[in-house]
């Protein structure tokens, strides 16, 4: 249950980025494009992104270890913005999916995410009763 939850967060946070129109990341819904498909379109392409993150993610993030200690974490950004931008190319040979703009601007939207996932894992955590 708590990965559909992901699920549905994860499409939130990609829909608020895609909002900003400076990022150049966009939603191409399903035909013909009306709000269902939209929200379908942003549910796939976040359960993508949680496939990417967790397949591919996890292997570049074993492999890039030294280079997270050399620099403190900070790669762990331009890692997030390309795990964004790899599912924006899986996504790219249908009509529909995730269209990242430029890289960089990808690797601020992907913090972006992050920080949104992060707030509203917050408020989602259930709180423990300390009686």
């Amino acid at each position: 249950m708590s990965f559909l939850v992901r699920i549905v967060v994860n499409a939130f946070s990609i829909w608020i980025v895609t909002l900003i129109p400076t990022l150049g990341v966009t939603v191409i819904p399903f035909a013909p494009g009306e709000t269902l498909q939209l929200v379908l379109t942003l549910l796939l392409v976040a359960l993508i992104f949680a496939l990417v993150n967790t397949i591919i993610g996890t292997v570049i993030k074993v492999l890039a270890f030294p280079i997270y200690i050399l620099t403190l974490g900070l790669i762990s950004l331009v890692i997030n913005g390309f795990l964004l931008w790899l599912t924006a190319w899986f996504t790219q040979w249908w009509n529909w999916g995730l269209r990242v703009e430029d890289f960089w601007w990808g690797v601020v939207a992907a913090l972006l995410i992050s920080i949104i996932n992060w707030f509203i894992g917050i408020l989602l955590r259930p709180r423990r009763n300390n009686d």
